[in-house]
């Protein structure tokens, strides 16, 4: 039988290895430009954080759970509401810094933007129509109502308030679903879908 997540309150101790969510990723040029505005604010700053590696940098939409294995039920249901999607490409822009609040220290320090600014619309509307998709497949569980589209850039225990900063945006033409090796800081491709105009 699989043993259940630790997470889903079971009584197992044994801590998790593997994360599935869906996300989208920057192009090679937002990427090149989100490492650079990363390690300029840690100089400004003064944060002793790791940057994210470059090819690490992504927009969370939906986070699946962190299991004891590779869940097939669960990826099994994210292709299929992945597979139902119709959308085209989308242009997202971010345009100010900031850490999350939360937890006394290791501070998500994310690039973000305003929720209501325009150049972030079509990517809530994506989202919101991707969560539509997953409850449709039995995956209601993990469709919450809150969004907050960022781009992690580091984990530091100093805060930082939120700053403007040049606007990095990239045109959105597919969708990931990714698998995460907890503690390996290694990102799998599960599954890619292409963006149709």
């Amino acid at each position: 039988m699989t043993e259940q997540l630790s997470l889903d309150g079971f009584g197992t101790s044994t801590a998790p290895t593997d994360r599935i969510f869906f996300a989208v990723f920057p192009d090679a040029s937002a990427r090149l430009r989100i490492g650079d505005l990363a390690q300029q604010r840690k100089r400004v700053h003064g944060l002793k954080g790791q940057p994210i590696a470059l090819d690490r940098s992504h927009v969370t939409l939906f986070h699946l759970g962190d299991h004891l294995e590779l869940r097939a039920d669960i990826v099994t249901a994210a292709r299929a509401a992945a597979e139902s999607l119709v959308a085209a490409p989308f242009d997202v822009a971010f345009d100010r810094v900031a850490s999350f609040r939360g937890r006394a220290r290791n501070l998500p320090f994310v690039l973000r933007t305003d929720e209501g600014a325009e150049g972030i619309a079509a990517l809530m509307t994506f989202q919101k129509t991707l969560g539509e998709a997953l409850k449709k497949n039995g995956l209601a569980r993990w469709v919450g109502t809150q969004f907050t589209p960022h781009v992690t850039l580091m984990y530091d225990d100093e805060p930082v308030a939120e700053q403007l900063v040049d606007p990095i945006g990239w045109t959105v033409n597919e969708l990931v679903l990714v698998h995460s090796l907890l503690g390996r800081k290694q990102h799998v491709s599960l599954a890619r879908w292409p963006l149709l105009s």
